[in-house]
């Protein structure tokens, strides 16, 4: 179709099968109509990719610099138009969209910065007469999947340093989330990038993700999604002996101790269980509450989630937008028959609900009487549906916020330095939280988690050059 939006591959825009983005507080909205490579366009954007690393990895840094800078502007100076288009594709709230999107800019920003702060240095040698410098370099074809819940967030966070260092990509944005990938990628090869360096492919994970996975042209894998996928292609990485970086999972505990200041225990649980739709892989979905505060916090969360405005994404006094579509809204309501037939009691929320428009609207879910057993505790549900455990102390607490398989973030309400600071040093998280919410982190410092959560090096930040690059030592002999 003519208004098709198209892939990129080797500098040019290429035709697909067709791809309707539907916006999911309106089903009736069809937010574009986006191209869907086959596995051949895959093969295609992986040889451009690799034709054209030898002269970006050798690209002066002033080049790196200024296009990423030129990205970062752009991209600031549209938030409010392409904040929008988030929303209408993915279902976040028009404040959250808005504020991904300043967000993507501030990633770009950070990494043009990087890009002129390439450094190595120089070790002196054991032996008498020879040199040592130690230098990073870029790894090679980078391959990126990212998903649906940050479409402009999480791609910033892989394309900024994959680009900054040298790399040349292959992108695959989720099939629900064309949209902000495509508008990136347009930015991004106005800012002045050389053909072949980025080349985007639309489509289906089973086809153009599996093309991917499977080439031995593609020097490092980075993904974002679920446990199974992750874990397939580490395997796959594996097989082929390169670099892999898997961000997946959380079931991810707030603690609550009786110590606690109670309104903010409460505005952490609900934005950090809630917000964005719960459809966040750092939600707190295990909420581990302290005995003699656990009726009182109850009362007043539920109070709290009860009130809260659910509606079009694009209506700005909404405040928890629609799930991203009719599949995951059917998944969240299955569990909410799990934890019913578990013996959990649903306080409140968790049915469908109906608007002015068509979409995939839900109310948050709160349940309370569970254990740290029950499937609904301990599987994630990507959803705006959270748990309460009550525990008899805060060592009971400490020991189910570490029962399980994930170790994404963990956070914990308390005016106790105490037990501030034995959370921090003993929660079993790659990220920690103190009366904050668990979702909610900032750009230039390492993301990642342990156990199934997390595989291979952490991204963003300065730690994200252990992914991105490899380190070269060589000696010098006079």
């Amino acid at each position: 179709m003519s208004d098709q939006k198209q892939n990129f591959i080797g500098g040019t825009w290429v035709p697909g099968g067709a791809n309707a983005n539907i916006n999911p507080s309106n089903t009736a909205d069809i937010v574009g109509h986006y191209a869907r490579a086959d596995a051949a366009q895959a093969q295609d954007a992986i040889a451009a990719a690799k034709a054209a690393f030898p002269a970006w990895s050798r690209s002066g840094l002033m080049e790196r610099h200024a296009i990423l800078r030129r990205a970062s502007d752009e991209i600031l100076a549209r938030k409010e138009e392409l904040g929008r288009l988030l929303s209408r594709e993915e279902g976040k709230t028009l404040a959250e969209g808005i504020g991904e999107t300043a967000r993507a800019a501030q990633i770009f920003d950070f990494f043009a910065g990087e890009a002129l702060r390439l450094t190595g240095e120089t070790v002196p040698s054991v032996r008498t007469g020879v040199g040592v410098e130690v230098t990073r370099e870029a790894v090679g074809v980078v391959g990126i999947i990212t998903p649906w819940n940050f479409p402009i967030a999480i791609p910033a966070w892989k394309l900024a340093p994959a680009l900054c260092f040298g790399n040349t990509v292959v992108f695959k944005p989720a099939d629900l989330v064309p949209g902000c990938a495509w508008a990136l990628v347009d930015i991004l090869q106005r800012a002045g990038l050389p053909d072949g360096v980025l080349n985007l492919v639309m489509g289906r994970g089973s086809v153009v993700g599996q093309a991917i996975a499977e080439s031995s042209d593609v020097d490092a894998l980075t993904f974002t999604g679920s446990v199974p996928t992750g874990a397939a292609l580490a395997m796959e990485s594996a097989k082929l002996m390169r670099k892999s970086q898997m961000e997946m999972g959380g079931k991810n505990p707030f603690v609550v101790l009786a110590d606690a200041d109670l309104n903010v225990a409460v505005d952490c649980v609900t934005q950090g269980a809630f917000y964005s739709t719960g459809q966040r892989c750092t939600a707190s979905s295990r909420i581990i509450v302290e005995d003699t505060i656990h009726d009182q916090f109850l009362a007043a969360l539920s109070e709290r989630i009860s009130a809260l405005t659910v509606g079009d994404a694009l209506d700005t006094s909404t405040q928890i937008g629609p799930v991203v579509d009719e599949s995951q809204l059917a998944q969240n309501e299955n569990y909410i028959r799990i934890g019913e037939a578990e013996g959990a009691r649903l306080v409140s929320g968790g049915e469908r609900l109906t608007r002015a428009t068509t979409g995939f609207f839900q109310r948050p879910a709160l349940f309370a009487e569970c254990t740290n057993d029950m499937r609904i505790a301990r599987e994630e549900i990507f959803g705006p549906v959270a748990t309460v455990i009550r525990v008899k102390d805060y060592d009971a607490a400490l020991d189910v916020a570490n029962d399980t398989d994930f170790g994404l973030s963990a956070g914990i309400a308390t005016t106790s330095l105490k037990h501030a600071i034995h959370f921090k040093n003993n929660a079993e998280a790659g990220m920690v939280m103190v009366n904050l919410p668990t979702a909610g982190v900032d750009f230039h410092v390492p993301f990642g988690g342990r156990k199934a959560s997390s595989f291979g090096p952490r991204e963003q930040g300065r730690y994200a050059a252990e992914f991105y690059t490899t380190v070269k030592t060589a000696y010098t002999s006079a």
